[in-house]
């Protein structure tokens, strides 16, 4: 089966320099797939050129004459910016010309167009950003809300969880993946009222056989592995997310620093070359890049606004798979049985971001 991906290659801060290399270089590796690229028609176009790529067969180009920068409003972005690199992109999804879009686009933007155009799926009253962190597991840990909903109450962080165990089971090919509550403490009295609201939630789930409840989890497990999923609200997400990329590049500079040092920490870097490139691998952020907007009715993915070809190439792979995996089925089945929808709809406002 053939897998249509629509790319905003306008968005983000390097625009069609990373996104067209990234298409490219994902289409050389994945034949059972087809790149929508769109934005300024010429841009992409001599970019294509520059590439020699302009005759492959799994490129298309579709022309949006306008682009959301990434300090646009939002109100911008959604009302003055019809024809934007961004929302055709989203429209394609709508159309079902594409089964998933990719955008390095302003979050805040990307979330709002998202909603606006796909609206949200019955039940779920806000979307959310779900990505993975490394765990010393050598697998990955799913994580989410990571900057669209920084106030929530007990029923949001339920959906996200409801939402983020699908995207896990459906991804890593888990029937039951356990689920973390981000928590100060691993004890049922810890926390404000919102996360232990949201917990009792989680446990009459877990009791039902509907959800694998672990309980609550701290920062540190992450990276520990212990969970396969941890939920929060958008506010702790996003900073966690932001320190965690601060402290990957803080290491590794540290490191290349003071193995550069002197002679002899030189000869002890290229004795150790191999495990350091192992390290790197493990280590390094452009391979986690990707983040699933869970709740809309169709496939999202966010690349981090600064993303170079390679990472660009990592998020267009996550929602490959999501499309492959038929994660949106998935969620539309799982929100049914748990989440009846609301007598009201909304989640169909448009929302705001913090990133």
């Amino acid at each position: 089966m053939t897998i249509k991906i629509s790319i905003d290659c306008m968005g983000g801060d390097h625009g069609p320099s990373v996104t067209i290399p990234a298409a490219i270089s994902f289409a050389k590796h994945h034949p059972d797939a087809e790149l929508i690229l769109v934005g300024r028609e010429d841009d992409v176009r001599a970019e294509l050129r520059k590439c020699k790529a302009e005759s492959n067969p799994q490129l298309s180009v579709v022309h949006a004459a306008e682009v959301v920068e990434m300090d646009d409003p939002i109100e911008v972005a959604l009302r003055r910016k019809k024809d934007s690199s961004m929302r055709v992109a989203v429209e394609l999804v709508k159309d079902g010309r594409a089964d998933a879009c990719v955008s390095a686009g302003n979050t805040g933007a990307l979330m709002a167009v998202s909603r606006y155009v796909l609206k949200t799926m019955a039940g779920v009253d806000r979307p959310a950003i779900c990505s993975i962190l490394p765990n010393q597991k050598d697998g990955p840990t799913y994580m989410l809300d990571l900057g669209a909903n920084v106030d929530c109450e007990p029923h949001h962080l339920h959906q996200f969880a409801i939402m983020g165990s699908v995207m896990v089971s459906a991804m890593e090919g888990i029937e039951r993946p356990t689920i973390g509550l981000l928590n100060v403490g691993t004890e049922e009295i810890k926390g404000n009222e919102v996360v232990k609201a949201t917990a009792k939630l989680l446990q009459e789930d877990h009791a039902r056989g509907k959800l694998n409840f672990y309980g609550n989890v701290e920062g540190n497990d992450i990276f520990k592995g212990t969970t396969d999923l941890v939920v929060c609200d958008g506010f702790v997400g996003n900073v966690t997310l932001k320190a965690v990329e601060g402290l990957a590049r803080f290491v590794k500079n540290v490191m290349t620093t003071e193995l550069k040092r002197n002679p002899l920490t030189m000869l002890g870097a290229l004795i150790a070359k191999s495990a350091l490139k192992r390290i790197s691998n493990r280590l390094n952020p452009s391979r986690y890049n990707g983040a699933g907007l869970l709740g809309l009715r169709g496939l999202v993915f966010k690349s981090h606004g600064g993303a170079d070809a390679f990472a660009y190439e990592w998020a267009i792979k996550r929602s490959f798979d999501a499309a492959k995996y038929n994660v949106q089925a998935q969620l539309a089945t799982m929100i049914a049985e748990l989440m009846p929808a609301p007598d009201s709809a909304p989640g169909n406002q448009t929302p705001g971001s913090t990133t």
